[in-house]
């Protein structure tokens, strides 16, 4: 026998059914937000400008706990002497956004840095940029990081006594974890001293983008060179074409299994521009003896292959 329910009881059962699900709604973590969402919301904060009045007090009533967040006033961003730090004006909500009503349940999303943060990595990095602008990040738009929306976070650690990227001792590191190709190459047998701590990536490339190709510091990677490498820079009286023109294209520069970190051995490398047809000595490989292939190869005889100041240096063998 089919029994019918009261009125009453199915009105209080979807009511308490209601009740169950907004709970579950609020209780959900802002992290959890779609990002539409959580823009939306910051939006909204920004707009409104609800700013605690008693900045990070309130803030560290919640996060005082944590290690990440104290280290911050180990550094110039919790520094509370300097003009230029964030806890000299809004406090945490200088980078964080204002407030609003996140300390009542912390419902309510804050800006969050990192790539694994749910706020776009413009957003993010125009909190950053709103203090640090100057000649070393003046082409930051455009630049590689900004293209494929790398938020600074992902390269500075701010919550530390020191930021990592800026440590020459592991700067390297936190370069190569992204850019696997180039850790490789500096592991190589012939390679910049990357690996020994003596140079590091900021010593050729801006990361924050530069006018030159690749980031390099310099306008040209030759100039970028010629930083070290000044004996290499010409006018010559006697001048070897693609030296002028450009050293990668003898040159791996982030290293290379060959010699002095070449693309390709000598007399191949040679040949690729240099036909052996009429030269008086042709490629002979095996056990037959060949100045053309023992020892430097073609640099036995070219020695100057950089090119040549002696009056008869036209060969570059003087």
């Amino acid at each position: 026998m089919k029994m019918e329910i009261p009125l009453q009881c199915r009105m209080l059962t979807l009511c308490l059914l209601c009740l169950l699900f907004s709970f579950q709604a609020a209780a959900t973590p802002w992290k959890d937000m779609p990002p539409s969402e959580v823009e939306a919301t910051l939006d909204k904060k920004f707009a409104e400008g609800k700013y605690s009045p008693k900045g990070a007090d309130t803030c560290l009533m919640c996060h005082k706990k944590s290690a990440t967040v104290m280290a911050l006033f180990d550094n110039v961003h919790g520094s509370t002497h300097s003009s230029a730090s964030p806890m000299a004006d809004l406090q945490c909500e200088a980078c964080h956004g204002p407030m609003g009503n996140h300390n009542k349940g912390g419902k309510e999303p804050m800006i969050t840095f990192g790539k694994d943060a749910p706020v776009a990595a413009e957003k993010q990095n125009s909190v950053c940029l709103s203090c640090h602008q100057d000649d070393k990040r003046m082409a930051w738009e455009g630049s590689h990081h900004n293209s494929a929306d790398i938020p600074c976070a992902s390269c500075h650690l701010i919550h530390a006594a020191k930021d990592p990227v800026q440590q020459r001792t592991t700067e390297v590191e936190v370069c190569t974890t992204c850019h696997l190709e180039q850790k490789a190459d500096i592991h190589k047998r012939s390679s910049h001293p990357v690996e020994n701590g003596q140079m590091v990536c900021s010593d050729c490339h801006n990361p924050h983008g530069s006018l030159g190709e690749s980031s390099l510091k310099q306008m040209s990677i030759n100039e970028n060179c010629y930083a070290c490498h000044a004996e290499k820079r010409g006018p010559k009286l006697w001048e070897h074409a693609p030296v002028t023109d450009n050293c990668a294209s003898c040159h791996q520069v982030h290293g290379s299994v060959n010699e002095a970190m070449l693309t390709t051995k000598a007399p191949q490398l040679c040949q690729q521009c240099h036909a052996s047809v009429g030269h008086t000595s042709n490629a002979q490989f095996g056990t037959a003896p060949s100045a053309f292939t023992a020892g430097q190869s073609c640099m036995n005889c070219h020695s100057q292959i950089h090119g040549s100041n002696h009056p008869s240096g036209k060969l570059l063998q003087r």
